[in-house]
């Protein structure tokens, strides 16, 4: 069974990568440079695709800074740090890239139909506290039927599924399955500032940082 990855270099992405191989897929991983704020997690994504031993891996280039939006593709617009968890979790942040996953989700669709696979795997959760609106489970139902209604394969009745096996997981969660699967954390990045080091301040390293102290285990990343 082929499966296309979305796969950012990131801790979510990364347990799906392996996630799909541990149900016996074929791995098709694919990554994005949209000139993001930095490339640091991309390289996280070749990496991990490497150790995972994927079939093929692909960096799609595009640019959305061309409209920004985003704390993510205009480098004017600050990212927010230090915030507590209830912070994070009163509006969407401005790190939401607009549209973002409706994006890769096309990309990685048309992937899938040219090479015949039969699953695509996102790292959507939506439990995160950054609560984006394309990480929720009706948004992946509605996708679910672009899929079926936008393909040869879907209209031929065998449409390409969905797979979002962290959508309902809480970040712990997600770290005791990566545990499981053998993920290897050290070669991940989920800091949102790039640099030689994570920021450890940022919201996405905190929301990583929390979730490894809670579990009474060392996030192997360096932190400033």
């Amino acid at each position: 069974m082929k499966a296309v990855i979305l796969l950012s270099g990131g801790l979510d992405s990364s347990t799906i990568l392996y996630q799909a191989k541990a149900d016996g897929c074929e791995c098709y991983s694919m990554s994005f440079d949209y000139q993001q704020r930095h490339r640091r997690e991309l390289n996280s994504a070749v990496l991990v695709a490497q150790n995972a031993g994927v079939v093929q891996h692909q960096v799609v280039n595009f640019d959305l800074r061309l409209w920004g939006g985003s704390a993510l593709t205009d480098d004017a617009i600050a990212l927010p740090e230090a915030r507590s968890l209830d912070e994070m979790s009163q509006n969407i942040p401005i790190t939401y890239v607009p549209a973002r996953n409706t994006i890769f989700l096309s990309f990685a669709l048309a992937y899938a139909e040219a090479i015949a696979a039969e699953r695509v795997y996102i790292g959507v959760n939506a439990l995160d506290y950054s609560g984006y609106p394309d990480c929720r489970p009706d948004y992946i139902q509605a996708m679910q039927e672009v899929f079926r209604l936008g393909t040869k394969q879907g209209r031929e009745g065998e449409p390409i599924q969905i797979i979002a096996p962290l959508i309902e997981l809480k970040k712990t969660e997600i770290i005791q399955l990566g545990n499981q699967l053998g993920v290897p954390w050290e070669l991940t990045w989920s800091c949102y500032a790039g640099g030689d080091v994570a920021c450890g301040v940022c919201d996405s390293c905190r929301l990583r940082l929390a979730a490894f102290t809670e579990l009474g285990l060392q996030d192997p990343l360096p932190y400033a």
